[in-house]
Parts: structure tokens; C-alpha cells; sequence
């Protein structure tokens, strides 16, 4: 690591006290307490000298891992321990930071062994808010951690400028041994980040149920907690669907069952979004009662309607505490059965119309029954799904058919209009760009037919004739290229013709054959053009 001692003691970024002498700077980096002996006992001062980054010579020697130095040092000048560099870290913190556990164990002890002042700046944190503590479970070194802890209890209690604690690193790798001394002291901080998670939304998510069963004895108030996104530890639970957590937790305490978010999300309809029947079954095990209506009146029925999930439906269609879900209404007077029919999802409407109960003739705020959702699904009306929903419908509300049967009508007529649409798009297409080869061939061939192979003759008798002109492979490119030349001409108006035909034709039918015409034509120029260029190699050749 490269230091800047060129400049005055005068630090630009305020640093306070003496520089760094270049010599001990040295002998700190390369650990050689002799020098730094000799150097001390002329003037003791010399060791509270300072780099620009406010290292002192027990920092450079603490990231180099020089215990001896450090030994030394301290037995001259023991106030060294507790200097503050502009990262705002302790010599122990340089030395967590830097990986040296066997020197940070000797420099705790001699934290713990001074004087109070001392022992107080164990508890420093650096520019990010973190501790010793925080660095030792960072950086994997869960002995050291546990050292730190037993002679410093208070500095569990710390959090970073993100609200980050220990007790939350702990749970996130997995240390045990760390987490069950840090849960024993009631003031140890759980916070975990910017996102107001604690340890027990971090113990879900890696699904450690070690560390799920300490915090719901210790500290049972963190599973009542919303995130920032207003998640629960409990909805954490339920959305990554972990069945042995919900069962310890709710083991704990069922009132957990009840919660809902600030978001007016009740839990069974987390589980109905994501179609997590286990996660349901195990919320009404305990709570056989729990909550599952939403502000707007809908229910977890609606939801999994919704959301598509048909196995979740069928759960909910079997539950006898359920079941009267099936007609319940939300505020817009739409049962499930509304919007399956809408959604076109024949299993989930098969389902509902299979229940007892169902009422499939409900009108809702609009007077419109589930049937008439089918008029605002047209736009499935090519498929299936569309198809056997409507026979599904039909058959469960027979006073409905002759409305079926007009949604039907009129969604053919769509269908075939959007065909008509697509098919003189199309029609469109294929002839602007058969017109444009077609206008470029008669292009070429026409110019081919003035610039001829061999030049014109200037002899008496056959002024201006093509000098070739008794060729055979002469005649045969001639005859070719005036074939080519024609078809392409022919191409082209078709294509015009079939343009013009668009504008007063609706029906793409009639289009086709003039559609088929330019196909064949064009293929027709194709073969007499390459036939002209393969006369026309011929030729070359016999010259």
C-alpha cells in the first residue's frame, strides 16, 4: 500500500497532530520494532505521527498483521489503541477488516484490559456505521466474533447507517453459536437494512428453522414487522411457500394466521395469488376462521379466479368453511364465476358451475350475469377456451342461449372481418413488392434488349444490324429477354389491377386469383430471366 508523505503536517482534509515520519512509516509496513525502538527513544512523540488517510504507525502495522510491532508499540505508547483514522476505524477495526484475528484477539485484550476511555473505544464505528462486531460476522470469523461479544456485550446493540445489525449478519451466515449469544441480550439491535427487514424475515428466507424457532421464543414481536414493502415475516412465509416455518410459527402463536397487511392483504389471499394450496390448508389448520377479504370486497376466490389458478379453486370449491364463497360478490357485484367466464378458463369455469351452490345467473352492479363476460372476451373468439366456455355457460343457464347465441354470431362476424383485414394487408403487401421486382426486371430486360452482345455491324448492306444477329444463341438470349420482358410487364399489371380491386372489393377472396396470377407470372419472368443469362454465357463463350 503506497503512502503520500511528501506534504507538511498541514493535512488539506483538517487531519490534526504530526505526520508520519518516512522512516517509521517503513518500519511499520515491514514490522521491524527495532528501528521504531531506536526512533522512539529519541523523541517518544515520533509515534503519534499520522499519514494523510490519518493512519497511525499501529494502523500500517495492523493491516500488515505484524503482532510483534503492534506489541511494541502499544508498550510505549498504549493511547495508540484507541486513534481514529478519516475511515473512522480503530486499529481493531483495521485489523477485523484486514483478516488478522489473531492480532485483533490480542488487541481486544488490551481493550478490555485499560483503562475505561479505552475500553469505551471498542465500541468505535467507522464512516459506515459498522463496528468491530459487524466486521468480525462479515467477514466469516464467528471465534472472533464470539470474543468480541463475551468482552463487549454493547456492541450487539450497534447499527450501520443502513440500519444493518449484527444480530441480522449473524442470521445471514448462518452462525448459530453468534446468533443465540446475540439473542440473549434483549437490547441487541435486529435490524436488517434500508428494506426495515429484521432477523427473522432473513431466517425465513434461508429457510433455517433453527433460527426460527430462537426468535419466536425470544423475540416473538418481530414476526407482527412489515418490511418497507409491508410484508411480514408470516406473508414471507407464505409466499415462498414454507410449510415447516408456517407450522412453527403459527405453533407459537395462531393469532399470526390473522394478520393483515397494511396493504389490506389478508394471508390465505398471498396464498390464493401464487396457488399455494399447502400454504392455505396450514393457515386454516390453525386458524380455521382467518381473514380473506379484500377492501374491494373480493375474496381469495376471486383472487385465484383472477390470477388462473385452478388447483387453488378447487381447494377452495372442496373447504366446507369455503364454500359459501363461491356466490359472494365484490363491490362491483362480480362473483368468480364473472370473472373466470371472462378470463375463458374452461377448467375453472367447469369447476365453479360443478359446486352445489353456484348460482350461475347472479347479475351484477350492471345487470350483466357471468354469461354476458363472454361479450367482453371476444377478443378470444378464435379460440377454444371461448368456444367451450360458451357451451359450458350455455348448458348451466338455458334462458341465457339466445344471448350465447348472438355473442356468438357477432364474434364470427369480427373474426371474419379481422380475417378480411389481414388478408387484404397481406394482399397489399405481396402485390406492392411483386410490382416492385416486376417494374425492376422490365427495367433491366428492356435495357438488355438495346445492348446487344458483339455491338452493331457498319459494314455495306447491314448498316445497324446486330453483327450476331445470325447467331442462334443470339436469337434464343433475344427471344428470352423479350419473353422476360414481357411477363414482368404483365406482373405489373396485374398487380395494379389487384391494387385497384382492394379499394372497392371488402372481401379478400376475390383478391386471391389475382393474387395467383402475379405468383405464376412472376415465376413465368423468373425462368425466362435466368434463361437469357444462361444464353447469354453461351454466347460469350462462343466468341
Amino acid at each position: 500500500m503506497a503512502y503520500d508523505t511528501s506534504s507538511s503536517s498541514s493535512s488539506p482534509r483538517g487531519q490534526e497532530g504530526q505526520q508520519m515520519d518516512k522512516e517509521l512509516l517503513k518500519a511499520a509496513k515491514y514490522g521491524d520494532s527495532t528501528y521504531m525502538w531506536a526512533m522512539a527513544s529519541q523523541d517518544r512523540n515520533i509515534l503519534h505521527g499520522k499519514t494523510l488517510q490519518g493512519n497511525t504507525c499501529l494502523h500500517i502495522s495492523c493491516i500488515y498483521g505484524h503482532e510483534g510491532f503492534c506489541k511494541d508499540v502499544l508498550e510505549l505508547e498504549e493511547s495508540l489503541i484507541k486513534a481514529v483514522n478519516l475511515d473512522g476505524e480503530t486499529p481493531l477495526i483495521t485489523t477485523v477488516r484486514n483478516g488478522h484475528v489473531s492480532l485483533a484477539s490480542f488487541l481486544l485484550g488490551r481493550h478490555h484490559c485499560s483503562v475505561l476511555e479505552l475500553r469505551q473505544a471498542i465500541q468505535q464505528q467507522d464512516k459506515y456505521g459498522f463496528n468491530a462486531l459487524h466486521h468480525a460476522i462479515r467477514n466469516g470469523h464467528k471465534d472472533l466474533a464470539l470474543e468480541l461479544i463475551a468482552a463487549e456485550p454493547a456492541l450487539s446493540q450497534a447499527v450501520g447507517k443502513h440500519n444493518e445489525s449484527p444480530m441480522f449478519f449473524a442470521v445471514m451466515r448462518n452462525f448459530t453459536q453468534v446468533f443465540e449469544k446475540l439473542v440473549q441480550d434483549p437490547l441487541s439491535a435486529c435490524s436488517g437494512g434500508k428494506h426495515r427487514r429484521n432477523c427473522l424475515h432473513a431466517a425465513i428466507m434461508n429457510g433455517d428453522q433453527e433460527f426460527v424457532k430462537l426468535i419466536m421464543k425470544k423475540r416473538p414481536e418481530l414476526a407482527r414487522e412489515a418490511d418497507i414493502m409491508q410484508n411480514t415475516p408470516m406473508e414471507l412465509a407464505v409466499r415462498y411457500n414454507k410449510i415447516d416455518i408456517l407450522q412453527i410459527m403459527l405453533e407459537h402463536d395462531s393469532a399470526l394466521g390473522y394478520l393483515i397487511g397494511n396493504n389490506g392483504y389478508p394471508l390465505l389471499n398471498a396464498a390464493a395469488f401464487r396457488g399455494l394450496v399447502a400454504a392455505a390448508e396450514k393457515l386454516l389448520e390453525h386458524c380455521l376462521d382467518a381473514p380473506y377479504l379484500l377492501p374491494d370486497g373480493s375474496t381469495l376466490l376471486h383472487i385465484a379466479v383472477l390470477n388462473d389458478q385452478p388447483e387453488f379453486v378447487e381447494f377452495v370449491l372442496r373447504t366446507p368453511i369455503l364454500r359459501k364463497l363461491v356466490n359472494v360478490q365484490d363491490n362491483k357485484g362480480k362473483t368468480a364465476l364473472h370473472h373466470a367466464v371472462r378470463n375463458c378458463s374452461p377448467r375453472v369455469v367447469a369447476a365453479l358451475l360443478s359446486h352445489v351452490d353456484i348460482d350461475a345467473i347472479l347479475l351484477d352492479k350492471d345487470g350483466d350475469s357471468a354469461a354476458w363476460e363472454l361479450s367482453n372476451a371476444r377478443r378470444n373468439a378464435k379460440t377454444l377456451n371461448w368456444n367451450e366456455v360458451t357451451m359450458l355457460m350455455a348448458k348451466a343457464s338455458p334462458w341465457n342461449a339466445p344471448v350465447l347465441r348472438n355473442l356468438q354470431i357477432l364474434a364470427k362476424q369480427q373474426t371474419t372481418e379481422a380475417s378480411r383485414k389481414d388478408a387484404k394487408s397481406l394482399t397489399q403487401t405481396y402485390t406492392g413488392n411483386t410490382s416492385l421486382v416486376a417494374i425492376l426486371i422490365a427495367t433491366i430486360t428492356f435495357a438488355a434488349a438495346f445492348t446487344l452482345p458483339g455491338g452493331y455491324s457498319s459494314h455495306a448492306g447491314s448498316e445497324g444490324l446486330p453483327i450476331m444477329s445470325r447467331k442462334f444463341a443470339f436469337q434464343a438470349f433475344l427471344i428470352s429477354d423479350v419473353l422476360a420482358m414481357c411477363s414482368s410487364f404483365v406482373v405489373a399489371f396485374i398487380c395494379i389491377i389487384a391494387s385497384l380491386f382492394n379499394w372497392f372489393i371488402h372481401g379478400a377472396g376475390s383478391t386471391y386469383p389475382l393474387v395467383g396470377h402475379c405468383n405464376l407470372s412472376y415465376g413465368s419472368f423468373t425462368a425466362h430471366s435466368h434463361e437469357a443469362v444462361g444464353r447469354m454465357a453461351c454466347l460469350e463463350a462462343q466468341i
